[in-house]
């Protein structure tokens, strides 16, 4: 479960309700208006394609701290046993307060790697959650500078964000899919009155999860660039020495296998060719630079 963070876990609940939307309109013929006996009505597929991905991108918005408590296994704190606990829950009320956001609900998932994550709705409705691994691992400070990194993003409404870019990749993908399977139906030999059954509903499926693969490398490019603007926002939540001793802490335990794996929301990198495109965070050194060369105090 390492790699399933909050854009990862966004990006593939997201092609899943895009495979299941189309298919429960599929069944009911109410995508039909676009199949007709000279072919595709292409006007008809656009709004079509539009409605489901906007669609789409919206439920996995609504769906994001369910899913996200269920596959982390997050265990929301509603009463801080001291310790530990009430430090962090008293942490994210502070930056919560500083932030001028609801307070998030705030949970720890069992996990040993160094992990936090951030997600919800909106800006007053979010979770900020934390593995057991780094709330054991790390000091006050770092703690804090993480807190304050995953706090800028709900201040800033990077999910909300997100989902408007992924609503409209959502439509272009669609859209591509269903020209794309009626193009392999016609050379199947199918004339244009018979394209619109089974088979041309799977491939189209197989095409939409092939797309929404290749395009959710445009939501990860945006979430690298948005990482900066959560170092830069937690550093004045917290201070820009917390941040950095956070980011610091995670260069020291960032560890990569020959398969450049890599591992945790604020440090999920990679720099390498293909690999850098799936990567939703640049690398550790980049933003310590940034950081360091930014106007905070």
């Amino acid at each position: 479960m390492a790699f399933i963070k909050r854009i990862f876990l966004f990006l593939v609940t997201n092609i899943a309700i895009v495979v299941v939307l189309t298919t429960v309109v599929s069944v009911f013929g109410i995508d039909t208006a676009y199949l007709t006996p000279n072919g595709l009505n292409l006007q008809a597929l656009a709004i079509f394609s539009l409605i489901i991905g906007m669609t789409a991108s919206i439920i996995s918005l609504f769906m994001s701290k369910i899913s996200a408590k269920w596959i982390m296994k997050v265990q929301v704190i509603k009463d801080p046993r001291g310790g530990r606990e009430a430090e962090l829950v008293q942490m994210v009320k502070n930056l919560a307060t500083q932030a001028k956001v609801g307070m998030p609900e705030v949970g720890i998932y069992p996990s040993a790697e160094i992990n936090a994550f951030a997600t919800g709705w909106n800006r007053n409705n979010s979770l900020v959650a934390v593995s057991e691994g780094l709330l054991n691992a790390m000091n006050k400070d770092q703690l804090e500078g993480v807190l304050a990194h995953e706090m800028a993003h709900v201040k800033n409404g990077d999910m909300v964000t997100m989902v408007l870019l992924q609503g409209v990749i959502n439509a272009f993908v669609i859209f591509a899919a269903k020209v794309a399977a009626y193009a392999v139906s016609r050379a199947m030999g199918r004339d244009p009155d018979e394209v619109g059954g089974f088979i041309y509903y799977g491939i189209s499926i197989l095409f939409e999860i092939f797309f929404g693969i290749l395009a959710s490398t445009i939501v990860l490019a945006f979430s690298r660039w948005r990482e900066f603007g959560a170092d830069y926002g937690g550093a004045q939540l917290s201070s820009k020495k917390k941040m950095i001793a956070a980011l610091e802490f995670l260069q020291s335990h960032h560890q990569v296998d020959n398969r450049h794996k890599s591992f945790a929301t604020m440090k999920m990198s990679g720099d390498r060719g293909f690999t850098k495109l799936f990567s939703s965070h640049p690398p550790l050194e980049k933003r310590i630079m940034a950081l360091q060369a930014a106007p905070i105090a």
